[in-house]
């Protein structure tokens, strides 16, 4: 009923920066919020970044002042800016949709950051 294709990942240099975004279509009237999680090896996967329907943001502390989520409710599309990346920050990010009811997950998208 819901579909999140996710892009924009890819290889960067410690210090640069990348823009994730997650598209979403089907039945999103009654959507709640979006986020970002993401998977690092040897770690659980953690939330990163998250953002109500009214625009109300929240971040991992890990994040605080490096990166920023943003929405375009006329594309139906949620938007991840990472600045002042870090080898620490690599791994596989998902976008993660939340409804009354139920909540869908992106593919994910690698994301890697040379020191």
């Amino acid at each position: 009923q819901v579909q999140l294709v996710e892009s924009g990942g890819g290889l960067v240099q410690a210090g640069g920066s990348l823009r994730l975004s997650c598209a979403a279509s089907g039945s999103i009237s009654r959507l709640i919020y979006m986020g970002w999680y993401r998977q690092t090896p040897g770690k659980q996967r953690e939330s990163v970044a998250s953002i109500t329907s009214t625009g109300g943001t929240d971040y991992a502390e890990a994040v605080k002042g490096r990166f920023t989520i943003s929405r375009d409710n006329g594309k139906n599309t949620v938007y991840l800016q990472m600045n002042s990346l870090k080898s620490e920050d690599t791994g596989v990010y998902y976008c993660n949709a939340a409804f009354t009811l139920r909540q869908y997950w992106g593919q994910g998208t690698q994301v890697t950051v040379s020191s």
